[in-house]
Formats: C-alpha cells, sequence, structure tokens
C-alpha cells in the first residue's frame, strides 16, 4: 500500500517535534509521549486505506497520545471528518487531561495560562500547564465555539503563528525606559522574577527553543540570562548568548543562589541582587569578562 496523505503528515509532524522514529515490521515506530516516553518503539503507526492507524501498546489505544500532540480521531483520515465540538474558552480542559482517567486518575486540568502577545497587544497564542505539569499550546481561531485551536501548526506541520518572546509588549516598554531585561527558560520563572519588579522574558516549549526571531526584540539592550542548574538550562543559555552577539549590548549568565532556577532563588528568600554569576559573554566595557 502506498503512502497515505495523513500517514505522511504524521510522520512528518513527529520529525519536527525532534521524535525518533523507525520502521518497523511495515511499521513506523515511536516513543510513547502518552506516557513521558518510557518505552520505545511502543506506538505503531500503520497505512490503512484513505488514512493512517496509530496504536500505543502501553496505553492499549491511540486518545492519550493523540492528545498529546494535539490531533485528534480527524486528523488520522486524508480528508478529516468533522471534528467534535470545541470546549467553552473557559473551560480547564486542556488535551493531556484524559491521560490517566481510564487507570482511574482524576484527569488533568489547567492550573496556569500564559498568553503571548505581539508588538500591538494582539494574542499570538497562548500556553497552558495542567496539574500534572503537562503543557500544551493553542492558537486564537473565532472559527471554533472556544476561539482556539490546540495546535499552533496547520494539517502539514507548518506553523501558523509568528514566534514571539513572553511578555513583548513589557518588554518593548522596558526598552524605551532603558530597563534589564532578564531571560530565563520558562514562564513560571518570568512570574518569579516579575513578582520582584524586574522585567523578564523566555520562549515557549522550554529549553532548546529560543532562536533568532526572539533575539530581535532585544537588539541594544543590556540582558542577563538566568540558567537553569542543570546541563539543559546551561545550554539553553549558551544558546540565548549566541543568538545575542551583536544584537543585546551587554549579556551576563546568573544561576540561582538556592535551588535550580529563578523560582527556587526566590523562594529561598534570595533577592535579585543575590543571584551567581557565572559568565559574563558580553560584558558592559568597564566590567572583566568572566569565563565559563
Amino acid at each position: 500500500m502506498t503512502d497515505t496523505i495523513a500517514f505522511n503528515r504524521l510522520a512528518d509532524f513527529l520529525r519536527d517535534r525532534g521524535e525518533p522514529t523507525r520502521y518497523q515490521g511495515g511499521k513506523l515506530r515511536t516513543r510513547g509521549v502518552c506516557h513521558d516516553g518510557d518505552s520505545p518503539d511502543t506506538v505503531a503507526i500503520s497505512r490503512i486505506p484513505k488514512g493512517v492507524a496509530v496504536y500505543c501498546h502501553k496505553c492499549q489505544g491511540n486518545a492519550e497520545f493523540l492528545a498529546v500532540l494535539g490531533w485528534t480521531e480527524a486528523d488520522l483520515w486524508d480528508e478529516p471528518l468533522e471534528r467534535r465540538q470545541d470546549r467553552p474558552a473557559d473551560d480547564t480542559w486542556i488535551p493531556c487531561r484524559d491521560r490517566g482517567k481510564d487507570k482511574g486518575g482524576p484527569g488533568h486540568k489547567r492550573v496556569a495560562q500564559y498568553v503571548y502577545r505581539d508588538e500591538n497587544g494582539a494574542v499570538v497564542h497562548g500556553v497552558t500547564r495542567c496539574d500534572h505539569k503537562d503543557f500544551a499550546q493553542w492558537r486564537p481561531d473565532p472559527t471554533t465555539k472556544s476561539g482556539r485551536r490546540w495546535s499552533l501548526n496547520d494539517r502539514d506541520g507548518n506553523r501558523l503563528v509568528p514566534l514571539v518572546p513572553y511578555r513583548l509588549p513589557e518588554l518593548l516598554a522596558a526598552k524605551e525606559a532603558d530597563r534589564v531585561i532578564f531571560v530565563c527558560e520558562g514562564e513560571k520563572d518570568v512570574h518569579a522574577l516579575v513578582d520582584h519588579g524586574l522585567v523578564a522574558t523566555c520562549n515557549a516549549g522550554g529549553a532548546g527553543k529560543w532562536t533568532a526571531d526572539h533575539a530581535r526584540f532585544l537588539e541594544g539592550m543590556d540582558v542577563t540570562i538566568v540558567a537553569d542548574r542543570d546541563p539543559k538550562g546551561r545550554e539553553h543559555a549558551q544558546l540565548v548568548v549566541e543568538t545575542l552577539r551583536g544584537v543585546a549590548r551587554t549579556v551576563y549568565v546568573v544561576q540561582a543562589r538556592t535551588g535550580k532556577d529563578a523560582a527556587d532563588h526566590f523562594a529561598a528568600g534570595h533577592t535579585d541582587s543575590e543571584f551567581h554569576q557565572v559568565w559574563a559573554p558580553i560584558p558592559h566595557p568597564q566590567d572583566p569578562a568572566v569565563t565559563a
């Protein structure tokens, strides 16, 4: 059987997410992201007439796997079926909620929502966090009842919304006021910094997702990167630094005095002046450079 449109669309989608895949026994295999990827090759993806079949051998189905991807059963067909009606915009449901319900779990509910806006304050997309620390992203869609669609890409995996840093309007206001901008790894840490009177931002999706598209908004600014105290945090900080070379006026890298991140730092009672400076890749001309 030749590849169907839906099969190729799903294979490309997994590739763009960086998910490992391989062919075995005539099927495309990938890890079970529906249970934190702890079992490689547990999900089998098969070609069927006019569509694609997905089955996770650990979950004994496909609902949880599709929910993590932001897909529905309708997306598994070359010509998608009509989607189920969207939930109200004020509902606490997010796509990962049903994970675990068949096992007697309480389901996942939204506990935080972070809205990304453009230079004019218009909503670009949102990030939600559930009570099990799963994340899902949505984009505005006035054609749905909820006003949102749980994917930032089209059916072919093409991004539909621009990349913008979190709290962009506040960043631009801070630029006019010549204030220091803090860059950290996630929205929770951004709010920990904001709660202490600082101006902070991050990219959606966590470590490794910062790009030059984010960095361009920090042109000519003084930037302090708060690196998480782990290998991924260090790599993320280095990535941010490289995108800011030739863009920012100064760049310093700091870490929490206590704990892993900015939230831990402030929770331990420290102030913003007590971050531990670990690197000065683009120091002020009057400051000595500190090597990594």
